[in-house]
């Protein structure tokens, strides 16, 4: 609380010439004698000094704001001495509004208006004002605590000014009247003393009721001592209303004390999983579907995950995992050529969920590609086998065209006479055939137009249904060149690239 104006003024001392001092002038600085090189006061040396003028000012009654009389502070009260408080212990005094806010518990109009206040009041000069750029991080202003001239003139306090060429804010004290000491006495213990945030009213009349239900119960057992409710025991002044029966506070033993392990009869539930991380929700679900997809499906590479979940939602709200739909893909067919992965995902997965609704089903389309893939990994494991043992073999092929076509002759007739042919052997026959009667035919010599057409359809067909062994037999016994008579070139170039093609990893054979 401010001291009434009585206890804060001195008593009209004499002047030199006997005639007693005129009554001070109201404190007002206009804003532009705000600033440190135009103020009129001088710089206070230390917080502690300019905290004695705070509350000479404050309790003088010598300010009254001028440029908020609708609204806002009347005068300088103990809200601004915590204001205040706050300044004297930063070196360089720059203060910014959250900082004061967040030490003073003030709202921040409240801040503003004080710090304008003390300005006024001729307490704070701008050495540097803060500055509000866009785009550029706000600064703080940087003040001067200052003594204004009416404090120096109503304490009689002599300055000097140490240096000529020193600005008259630097002006040092030199001495004070005999009939001020006393009152700045007062001041130094007011400014010793810590103003603090009141308390509510409501923790006033609870803090009166718990100590007055001590007082009862202390009564109720007897003689106690009673703990004045005024004493505090930590800075935050939290008072202590209890009472005991003892002079000092009992300590149990620390082998009585609880070990802390009991579990609470209300234990909190956890909605975390097991495994430490939370079940996905519908939208998880989607967009982990479809980051599996992108990932396995080598047609979705590149393919953005947001739209793959979209296309996948009906899947995924159905349950289905990622072997669901490569099973549900299975089935539709393999895919050749692709223009645009998701859109293909869009038209193959329409209506999946209604297909395979249940998981019987499901679970048998993936026994289903689980066949398929087996079935088709021992087929290569058998391509390679008969490759290696075509090529790794001790026998190698004559290089001579003519004796290649003899050796494919010899071949042919060994394969008439295993499956029973007009050529087979009886036992009264010599293993050496009669070329008279039976004359070798090499190539496509000796076969009808007929023949031939029908050979080429159906090599073409089975070469369809991904069958190359027709034109890759005729190239390895007959030769490159006679097979092309046989076939056709156009047909045997494309069958020899489907069989090299068949020895790579990077290419399947399907139909849809």
């Amino acid at each position: 609380m401010a001291a009434p104006t009585a206890a804060l003024l001195p008593a009209p001392r004499p002047s030199a010439d006997g005639h007693a001092v005129s009554v001070l002038p109201m404190l007002f600085v206009p804003e532009a004698r705000q600033w440190l090189s135009t103020t009129a006061g001088r710089v206070a040396l230390e917080g502690y000094s300019w905290m004695q003028a705070v509350h000479w000012v404050a309790g003088s009654g010598l300010y009254k704001p001028r440029r908020h009389r609708s609204h806002g502070p009347r005068a300088l009260g103990s809200t601004t001495v915590r204001v205040a408080q706050e300044l004297a212990q930063l070196s360089p005094c720059r203060p910014g509004i959250e900082y004061l806010v967040r030490r003073t518990g003030l709202s921040e109009r409240t801040v503003e208006y004080q710090l304008g206040m003390l300005r006024e009041a001729g307490l704070l000069a701008y050495v540097v004002r803060g500055t509000r750029i866009r785009g550029a991080a706000a600064q703080a202003s940087e003040f001067a605590l200052t003594v204004p001239p009416e404090f120096d003139a109503a304490l009689g306090i002599r300055t000097v000014l140490r240096d000529d060429t020193a600005p008259e804010y630097t002006r040092a004290v030199c001495g004070i009247a005999e009939t001020s000491r006393e009152l700045m006495a007062k001041l130094a213990r007011k400014a010793a003393r810590k103003v603090r945030k009141p308390r509510s009213k409501a923790a006033s009349k609870s803090g009166s009721k718990t100590s007055g239900k001590g007082v009862r119960r202390g009564a109720d057992q007897g003689p106690v001592t009673a703990v004045s409710g005024e004493v505090r025991c930590t800075p935050m002044q939290v008072g202590t209303s209890a009472v005991f029966s003892a002079g000092r506070t009992y300590s149990p033993p620390e082998d009585k004390l609880a070990s802390g392990e009991a579990k609470s009869p209300t234990p909190k539930k956890s909605t975390k999983q097991a495994g430490g991380r939370r079940k996905p929700n519908k939208v998880g679900r989607r967009y982990q579907l479809a980051k599996e997809l992108v990932l396995e499906l080598d047609w979705l590479r590149g393919c953005a995950v947001p739209r793959i979940a979209w296309v996948a939602r009906n899947v995924a709200d159905a349950g289905w995992t990622l072997a669901d739909v490569r099973a549900w893909l299975h089935m539709r067919g393999e895919v050749t050529r692709v223009r645009r992965g998701s859109g293909l995902l869009a038209v193959l997965l329409a209506g999946a969920e209604t297909v395979l609704d249940t998981p019987v089903k499901r679970a048998d389309a993936i026994e289903q590609l689980r066949g398929s893939q087996e079935a088709a990994r021992r087929h290569r494991i058998e391509q390679v086998r008969a490759r290696s043992e075509r090529y790794d073999g001790d026998w190698t092929g004559p290089t001579s065209y003519r004796v290649q076509q003899e050796v494919a002759a010899a071949f042919a007739k060994v394969r008439e006479v295993a499956t029973g042919g007009r050529a087979a052997l009886t036992d009264h026959q010599d293993l050496v055939p009669d070329t008279e009667s039976m004359p070798i035919r090499s190539g496509v010599q000796g076969l009808q137009d007929e023949e031939i057409v029908q050979a080429r359809n159906d090599a073409r067909q089975r070469l369809m249904m991904g069958d190359t062994s027709p034109i890759t037999v005729a190239v390895e016994t007959l030769g490159r060149e006679e097979a092309e008579q046989l076939y056709g070139p156009a047909l045997v170039r494309r069958g020899m690239q489907l069989a090299c093609g068949a020895r790579s990893s990077l290419m399947t054979y399907g139909r849809r």
